[in-house]
């Protein structure tokens, strides 16, 4: 990915598209990130690692920060998706990544210690919009390799703040906001960024929260060592280990998570898969961390239980049903959005209802929906769910839309990139349009089956009019970097139900019932 060659105007640019496709017109900051990866593998005695001592992974290493440093605006910052965004998320990943760097070797350039102080300084007095708590918990650990490597106070008291307002955006359930819920894959790399800075500062004040947030993560690690999924907020499969494997011998619980991953994720090939060229860096380095922090003393893989049990996060909308069978989680503000795991594997991934308009729409149940009315049972055993019918909206782009959308970022957004920026969340991720249908679903929990009732409701028969009708087993429909990547359970089929479609369209409703067999993993369409 890096350009190697120290006479090219981009050596060091890790941006493929940028310096060597040239079919991007900027270079994205966030890959700058991958000089982490770099470092540890010249530095750390990992087993069969043949590039410990290699200099030229240090000087490109050292080659990608000072890319970084030249790239970046006066103040410091970066771009990520478009020009002058000046983006929080790109500068922190990349920020931290070089910071580790250079403590990681040693390295002592006073450029690039300028240049830190001068992106620190900017970070100290921007925000972002929206609430993605985990961006938040990246800034207060960069901001802190900062002040370790200028000994400069005002970067610790920035680093105190980001703290704070993070901590601040825990909820007593003990997950933390990311857009509009709890997503159990974000979740992770908070835990993993709060852990690392937790490691470096013994600040005591990060104990309990950090307590609290590995016991809602332990919810979501499966019986075959996936985790998360499609019913979080951001859709993500996330799972960073380095910060479970620090506070392992703090908490026993994380010590569980992390061996379920090693021992069950990794030689099963059940993790997840996020490896393209934007992404890979994410939790590459992580991994690496994870190694040279591994805890000794093990705890055994979280395992499915003897008896039937359940927890239902009321703030997060989620609920947690564990039998001797399979492990399953619903998300109640998704309409219901579900997945169920046995040790083997993934038994059904259900994301919701997809449906094709008579106009061409495409009408989807797994949007969040915070005012959904939610019944659940008292032993957790059943649940219904109430909601509504919102448009899927993909905007594409084209040669048109790219002309105006750079004219508005050169201009407007040069001098208001939150605004461009909210903006775009509020077409890609946060806005909703309602449709005139109405999605009920019941979900009922038995020691070795699972049954799913939908119906679907318009109160004017024939409009609007089903063409065709699917449950997915892996269809998101809000932008996030980091989802639709791979988990062996988006290979499950999607069921469709193209033959309930006419009787929708001519009375205004449709049932369908479908009954799955854990021991068998065989679903019953009725």
């Amino acid at each position: 990915m890096v350009d190697k060659n120290p006479f090219s105007r981009t050596y060091g640019c890790f941006d493929r598209s940028y310096w060597h496709y040239r079919t991007m017109d900027f270079p994205c900051g966030m890959n700058q990130e991958f000089v982490l990866p770099l470092a540890l593998a010249h530095k750390l005695d990992m087993p069969h690692n043949p590039y410990i001592g290699n200099p030229r992974l240090r000087e490109l290493a050292e080659a990608g920060i000072d890319f970084a440093r030249q790239s970046s605006h006066r103040n410091g910052s970066c771009d990520d998706y478009f020009p002058f965004e000046r983006a929080l998320g790109a500068l922190v990943f990349s920020l931290y990544a070089m910071t580790e760097s250079a403590i990681v070797l040693g390295l002592d350039d006073k450029r690039h210690l300028e240049f830190f102080a001068r992106r620190g300084d900017w970070l100290r007095t921007h925000n972002e919009t929206g609430q993605l708590a985990n961006h938040q918990a990246f800034a207060a650990l960069a901001l802190y390799n900062v002040y370790i490597l200028t000994g400069e106070t005002r970067f610790r008291k920035a680093s105190d703040d980001f703290r704070d307002l993070t901590l601040s955006w825990q909820k007593d359930e003990g997950w933390f906001q990311e857009y509009e819920g709890a997503d159990p894959g974000y979740h992770a790399c908070l835990i993993s960024f709060l852990a690392k800075l937790w490691q470096k500062s013994q600040d005591e004040r990060l104990v309990e929260p950090l307590g609290r947030a590995v016991e809602f993560a332990a919810h979501f690690m499966h019986p075959d060592g996936s985790y998360a999924g499609e019913y979080g907020s951001r859709n993500t499969y996330h799972f960073y280990p380095h910060g479970f494997e620090v506070l392992a011998p703090r908490f026993p619980r994380a010590g569980q998570i992390a061996q379920s991953f090693l021992a069950r994720a990794m030689p099963a090939r059940t993790r997840y898969y996020n490896d393209d060229d934007r992404m890979a860096a994410h939790y590459v380095y992580d991994w690496m961390q994870a190694w040279q922090d591994w805890n000794p003393e093990r705890q055994p893989p979280i395992d499915l239980p003897e008896r039937t049990e359940s927890r239902y996060f009321e703030q997060a909308r989620l609920l947690v049903v564990r039998t001797p069978n399979y492990h399953a989680v619903v998300a109640a503000n998704k309409g219901g959005a579900c997945k169920v795991v046995g040790r083997d594997g993934a038994l059904l991934s259900d994301t919701g209802l997809v449906g094709e308009l008579e106009d061409g729409r495409v009408a989807v149940s797994h949007l969040v929906q915070n005012n959904a009315r939610v019944n659940v049972s008292t032993d957790g055993l059943r649940l219904g769910v109430t909601s509504r019918f919102h448009q899927r909206r993909q905007p594409l782009p084209t040669p048109f839309k790219q002309i105006l959308f750079r004219m508005a970022t050169l201009t407007v957004g040069r001098f208001s990139a939150n605004a461009v920026r909210a903006l775009l969340q509020k077409v890609l991720i946060t806005g909703k349009a309602p449709l005139p249908m109405a999605h009920r679903r019941r979900l009922r929990f038995e020691p070795d089956r699972v049954t799913l009732v939908d119906e679907v409701v318009t109160k004017r028969p024939g409009r609007p009019r089903l063409m065709r009708l699917a449950a997915a087993s892996d269809a998101t429909s809000i932008y996030v970097a980091n989802s639709n990547v791979f988990q062996a359970s988006v290979l499950l089929p999607w069921t469709w139900l193209n033959a309930k479609t006419g009787e929708f369209n001519r009375t205004g409703r449709m049932r369908v019932r479908r009954t799955l067999d854990a021991r068998t993993g065989k679903v019953v369409l009725e």
